[in-house]
């Protein structure tokens, strides 16, 4: 064991009540989706006094976020699940979620909302930003308990051992508390932004401080993982990694069209002579 070492000697499960398996995971990511929720239709409101259908907007993002968290761990995993093994893609107890999957699930969500209940999409999207941040560092904290994500041996000071039996980690090795590092990189983009939320709100077109929220994620978690052992899926890169380079490059893609958008929205119409 290495001098200084973080020793993690907790059960991921907390109880199982019949089939249900109640797990630190679970506990943290609702808890995570519930102030999500607050923080984002906190901010919405400011922005859209009017706001009506929260549940039902809510609804959108959690199911289509859980759809897509699942999905595209399945994908990332799909080996786990050939062989006979597909009923287990239903096996939801037994964890296995993308990070990256519940959020495109979430916007898909968002979406779906904001054209049934005629909102801006980009207004959401900035609301969401900051929302997305609280939420992902809550539920890390059920990640960092369980041991599910993998980072790559270490020798700080702050490597992390993992020795419950029931454990999902490794046992034996010390390795980068790596989900503890996102958590604490969504903390300092939070720190950063929600105090000028409004002001930013303010001075950009909506879409951009939500856009300028995930973007920085984003570039952050890419280089994050490097410190995982996820299996490469392309180019030496693995599945969060691609997913984070997508952000980024739609990040900075689409900001500079809604600066464009709102310049043209915001220009003065032509003068229309006048007719004697």
């Amino acid at each position: 064991m290495v001098p200084l070492t973080i020793v993690i000697d907790l059960n991921p499960n907390i109880a199982r009540i019949g089939p249900l398996l109640i797990t630190w995971h679970g506990v943290f990511a609702v808890l995570g989706i519930i102030a999500a929720a607050r923080l984002g239709f906190w901010l919405l409101q400011k922005d859209l006094p009017n706001l009506t259908g929260t549940g039902d907007g809510l609804a959108w993002m959690v199911v289509l976020g859980l759809i897509g968290a699942r999905l595209l761990y399945v994908w990332e995993n799909f080996k786990l699940f050939a062989d006979g093994q597909l009923l287990r893609i239903f096996a939801l107890t037994e964890g296995g979620i993308s990070q990256w999957g519940g959020l495109f699930g979430a916007m898909a969500g968002t979406y779906v909302w904001a054209r049934r209940s005629k909102f801006s999409f980009w207004k959401i999207i900035d609301a969401g930003g900051a929302a997305a941040m609280i939420g992902l560092a809550i539920g890390r904290i059920g990640d960092v308990i369980n041991g599910e994500h993998h980072g790559s041996p270490t020798n700080l000071p702050w490597g992390v051992e993992y020795v419950n039996p029931n454990t999902l980690g490794e046992p034996g090795r010390v390795v980068h508390p790596e989900v503890a590092y996102e958590m604490v990189l969504c903390l300092l983009i939070l720190g950063a932004l929600l105090p000028v939320h409004q002001r930013l709100k303010a001075r950009l077109p909506d879409g951009v401080l939500g856009l300028i929220y995930f973007g920085i994620y984003a570039a952050g978690r890419f280089f994050l993982s490097f410190l995982r052992t996820d299996p490469s899926v392309f180019l030496g890169l693995r599945q969060a990694q691609l997913a984070s380079a997508a952000v980024v490059l739609v990040a900075i893609i689409v900001a500079p069209v809604l600066f464009r958008r709102a310049s043209r929205a915001a220009a003065p119409a032509p003068a229309t002579p006048s007719h004697v």
